[in-house]
């Protein structure tokens, strides 16, 4: 059974790569959803699909996800799925 997780990720993740790092992880963990900065300073993340995926992702996120990223914060709510996205996509 697919879970759907909204992540906020607080600390130095605009400018090194983390949405790209987060979207190449997320495609090897073949989750669906989308990734995007905020204008906070933050990063947002709605990923969904199996448990032990979701898990591995939020690892590889508290690591920093980019080798130039330094992670504060996370903070993550479930939320409903949806059955409509295909992809993990990045958001501008």
């Amino acid at each position: 059974m697919n879970k759907r997780l909204f992540i906020k990720v607080s600390g130095k993740v605009q400018g090194v790569g983390f949405r790209y790092y987060t979207q190449q992880k997320a495609h090897q963990l073949g989750l669906k959803g989308w990734v995007r900065n905020e204008m906070d300073g933050s990063v947002e993340i709605e990923a969904e699909g199996d448990e032990m995926s979701l898990a591995e992702l939020i690892s590889f996120l508290k690591k920093g996800a980019s080798p130039r990223g330094r992670v504060d914060q996370i903070q993550v709510v479930e939320k409903e799925p949806k059955e409509s996205e295909r992809t993990f996509t990045i958001l501008y």
